[in-house]
């Protein structure tokens, strides 16, 4: 009901709007030469078959181009790429565009759409992790390209690089900290647990592991490519979601970046790039020139003292720890509550096995799905699961 008024949809028009669906199930003839095409107007000809070239392009012929077209140091698609098991080459695609089509099918890359960002239970125009990774894919890319890099790899690595990122944001770090001996950090077990079944090539996975800041530098330009457009990304949008969450406004930035980058997504990231491009272009080093480096670095500390260390997302953090450990010593007690295990996907032969294992399944859950389960398993009390934003 709206202004008083009652909208209904007749039977007639839901059948007419599904009859009209039904008739395009199989395509339309496509001027007579036993192909179908998707449209009944379609006029669409990229060219006369044995005339124009219409043959297309082998993957073997795009690489020769691509190399031409690279950056001596570059890294260079060749075949099937260097991975731990070996393939056959793709008829069409290249070893890291590949990569990328394996990361945005798999499950990992999919889930990433309800696990935090900065806000967990984000409102529909905030950001989850899928949408961060996306965004530093189109960074990593904008950059790539400018500066005659491999596009597909730095995508591939930026799509790829959160996917070992557990529900409830950093927090999940500290909460899985506990269970592995050598700590746990989203880069590593991203690159080396949840994206392994891929079999990707190890320049991907060398710049998943090594994306953050605090790794080892990734081998490849493309992954430090990767590793500043992460930051570039993350900074700018988060500041952006803060704003339209009312915790802090636009002039509540230092002038410093006011000045230099502006106080919109737009700008920042415009500025930020392009500083990028221009370093890239006049030194051959992946970095940025000191002034705009010092204004990323001044927004990453505003961001860090007024958005992620603010009394609720601390409080948030608690939460977060607190019910993900809880979860993981329920699945290491009990391993048959864990799908894989309950059907013999995965054998549990040790106690350190099944820890390991009820991290990996932790790790993997939502935000939604971690707090359904500490409330079916565990009956943890409503008032200690996080929250969302209050507004």
């Amino acid at each position: 009901m709206a202004n008083g008024h009652t909208y209904s949809v007749g039977h007639d028009e839901i059948t007419e709007r599904s009859r009209r669906w039904a008739a395009t199930m199989e395509g339309y003839d496509g001027a007579g030469d036993d192909v179908t095409v998707a449209h009944h107007d379609s006029s669409a000809r990229i060219g006369r078959p044995g005339v124009d070239g219409v043959s297309g392009v082998s993957r073997e012929e795009r690489e020769e181009r691509l190399d031409a077209l690279l950056a001596p140091g570059a890294t260079r698609s060749l075949g099937a790429g260097n991975r731990a098991r070996e393939e056959e080459p793709d008829d069409y695609r290249t070893c890291f565009e590949r990569d990328r089509d394996r990361i945005l099918h798999s499950s990992s890359f999919r889930r990433l759409a309800g696990k935090t960002q900065v806000f967990i239970f984000p409102d529909d125009h905030q950001r989850t992790r899928l949408t961060h990774a996306l965004e530093v894919a189109q960074v990593a890319g904008g950059i790539a390209r400018a500066t005659g890099l491999n596009v597909a790899l730095a995508e591939a690595i930026a799509i790829g690089h959160d996917c070992g990122h557990g529900p409830g944001g950093h927090a999940s770090e500290d909460a899985f900290d506990h269970f592995i001996p050598d700590g746990f950090d989203h880069a590593t077990w991203g690159a080396d647990v949840s994206l392994t079944s891929l079999n990707l090539c190890r320049e991907t996975l060398d710049g998943i592991r090594n994306h953050s800041w605090s790794r080892p530098a990734p081998a490849t330009p493309e992954g430090e490519v990767v590793s500043w457009a992460d930051r570039i990304a993350y900074v700018c949008h988060d500041f952006e979601d803060a704003v339209s969450a009312g915790i802090v406004t636009p002039d509540d930035l230092p002038a410093l970046v006011r000045e230099r980058c502006g106080t919109r997504r737009g700008q920042q990231l415009g500025a930020f790039i392009t500083a990028m491009v221009a370093t890239i272009r006049a030194t051959g080093v992946i970095g940025m020139d000191a002034a705009h480096a010092e204004a990323l670095a001044a927004f990453r500390t505003f961001n860090y003292n007024t958005i992620y260390l603010r009394d609720d997302s601390r409080h948030q953090a608690s939460s977060v720890i607190a019910m993900l450990r809880a979860l993981v010593e329920y699945y290491a007690t009990h391993p048959s509550a864990m799908p894989d295990v309950a059907s013999g996907v995965i054998g549990i032969d040790n106690s350190h096995d099944a820890v390991f294992q009820a991290v990996a399944y932790v790790a993997g859950m939502t935000d939604r799905y971690a707090c359904r389960q500490a409330l079916a398993v565990l009956d943890w009390p409503l008032d200690q699961l996080p929250r969302g934003i209050d507004r």
